[in-house]
């Protein structure tokens, strides 16, 4: 029987600042069969899409792509801030709510033409995915969808992914 998911996240008013309402992926990381029921759902869609290589963006994007990578028996390539990878990178700027960031992966981290699963724990605004697509895409790579475990609605982070086959687990 599916575990109800959005039980496993934990709510956390006024973090990190008054008027948020951070949600929390602890819980679900921490229950095994949660966490497994998760991965699983979001292998299943991999595999359906027939993906190379999995990426996400640092950090929490790890911890769902990874294991995902894993189950699939393919690569995982982190898309990361500056100075964090030690060889030849390439960049992508994405807005911040005051000013700009910037996402890093390895030039050779993907391989033209390779089918590409972008991976995150939140889908919020869609800057820090919007950002990792581009750089996927600057390698060569095709992004044939992008996964969460969950997506804050209000922040209509999907319009920035409409052109591109979304799964998310739990809406908040």
């Amino acid at each position: 029987m599916a575990l109800d998911l959005t039980k496993y996240i934990a709510t956390v008013p006024d973090y990190p600042e008054k008027g948020i309402m951070f949600r929390d992926i602890s819980p679900l990381m921490g229950d095994g069969a949660a966490y497994h029921q998760a991965t699983d759902t979001i292998v299943n869609y991999a595999r359906d899409k027939q993906v190379d290589m999995v990426v996400g963006p640092e950090s929490r994007g790890f911890i769902v792509g990874c294991p995902v990578a894993y189950e699939l028996g393919i690569g995982f390539a982190p898309a990361r801030k500056k100075g964090k990878l030690p060889r030849k990178t390439i960049k992508a700027d994405y807005a911040l709510e005051y000013g700009t960031a910037s996402l890093y992966m390895h030039e050779d981290a993907i391989k033209p033409g390779q089918r590409v699963l972008v991976t995150d724990d939140i889908l919020a605004t869609g800057g820090t995915i919007e950002a990792t697509i581009k750089l996927v895409e600057q390698l060569g790579g095709v992004v044939v969808g992008c996964a969460f475990l969950l997506q804050l609605k209000d922040l209509h982070g999907l319009d920035k992914l409409k052109d591109y086959d979304t799964l998310v687990l739990m809406d908040y």
